[in-house]
């Protein structure tokens, strides 16, 4: 099989593996107990937190750990949201966001927030002036992600920080960047937001392990409350092995990172350029589009057979938005860009750097393959 659904998730590296197999064996303590066994554990957690922070560009301190990025950005909303709540009820948001950040807005609405949601242009871009119009007296936080998921869209977040923050500082700037950290290099020295959520399973780390930032002394109260774990910020036992794992795959990402990056970027235009030359093809993400996603539809072929075809013959993909429930559901960011008419046929290519140029052009001569073959 090729895999080249790596936005939805990445293979477990062999280093990530390595680092967490002794916690889930050995050394198994509870990192809240003062024995040997619990402070061993809690070594392990501190020095993961302070190696990803160092790479993210912030403070240990201002790391939450998370069950993943749709904890961190509930987290992130639903406690801004209740901070403030009495006087501030206004949220701002894109219509591209991923689910974990609507649909906690769908539920924050049903307690008495009001939602705006910002229309994009044809690439899936924020406008600045948009933002700076939505915003009112009332308004408590503005979501806006870092990387689409779906077409790779790099939003302009350090210029929205900045506009908001001329308007009014009192404004929350959060933004998903679970897809920006396999390509951008210190995210949060490059966009200085007030909270941030990351993943580790987008870079060859463990799934059931993300991060929130939250920047020191914003107005802000947590989700879960029983114990005394992340400051008081999360209560819970944290999940050592996937905190070491999480450190880990940091780890590795931080060797090589710029080379990593360009051979990302040498496989998403390789793949482009070898579809191109046998099929029809529309490209949907942007030119300047994240190297890790590359969204595609081929006109006359429906995406849902597409994809199950790929998949027999041995290439993995998706379409839009990830399945629900065994079905493909229309990608509602498909629609907010206005590629109505491939709202049945986008089919997202997503790569990592552990594919070589093999891997690359034998997919895209099964893809063209398969195209050829459900063409009339």
């Amino acid at each position: 099989m090729i895999y080249l659904d790596n936005a939805a998730t990445t293979r477990v590296s062999e280093s990530v593996r390595a680092a967490m197999v002794p916690f889930l064996e050995g050394q198994y303590g509870n990192p809240s107990s003062i024995h040997q066994v619990g402070r061993q554990a809690r070594q392990a957690v501190d020095s993961a937190r302070r190696r990803i922070a160092a790479w993210l560009g912030c403070s240990p301190r201002d790391i939450i750990f998370t069950s993943g990025g749709t904890e961190a950005d509930a987290s992130a909303l639903t406690g801004a949201y209740l901070a403030r709540r009495e006087t501030k009820r206004h949220i701002i948001t894109s219509a591209v966001e991923h689910h974990a950040v609507l649909h906690t807005l769908d539920f924050l609405q049903s307690i008495g927030a009001e939602v705006t949601v910002l229309p994009v242009d044809q690439d899936g871009r924020v406008r600045v002036d948009d933002v700076v119009s939505a915003l009112r007296e009332d308004t408590c936080v503005v979501s806006i992600m870092a990387v689409n998921n779906e077409i790779g869209t790099v939003e302009p977040i350090a210029e929205i920080v900045q506009a908001i923050k001329a308007v009014n500082p009192s404004v929350l700037v959060h933004s998903d960047m679970v897809q920006a950290l396999p390509v951008v290099a210190h995210p949060l020295t490059q966009w200085p937001v007030d909270m941030a959520t990351f993943s580790a399973h987008k870079i060859h780390g463990p799934k059931g392990i993300g991060v929130l930032y939250l920047r020191k002394d914003i107005p802000w109260r947590p989700m879960l409350y029983g114990g005394q774990q992340e400051a008081r910020r999360r209560g819970g036992t944290e999940n050592v092995a996937g905190i070491v794992g999480f450190g880990a795959a940091v780890d590795a990402i931080t060797t090589n990172f710029e080379g990593r990056v360009s051979h990302l970027q040498h496989l998403h235009q390789l793949f482009f350029d070898a579809i191109t030359k046998r099929c029809r093809v529309v490209r949907i993400s942007p030119p300047d589009a994240a190297p890790t996603i590359l969204s595609v539809a081929f006109p006359g072929v429906r995406n849902d057979t597409l994809l199950m075809r790929l998949d027999l013959a041995g290439v993995a993909a998706s379409a839009g938005s990830a399945c629900t429930a065994g079905s493909l559901q229309p990608s509602h960011v498909i629609e907010a860009i206005g590629q109505t008419e491939h709202l049945n046929e986008a089919v997202r290519f997503s790569f990592s750097d552990d594919l070589t140029d093999d891997d690359i052009l034998q997919a895209a001569d099964i893809v063209c393959s398969t195209v050829e073959a459900l063409l009339p």
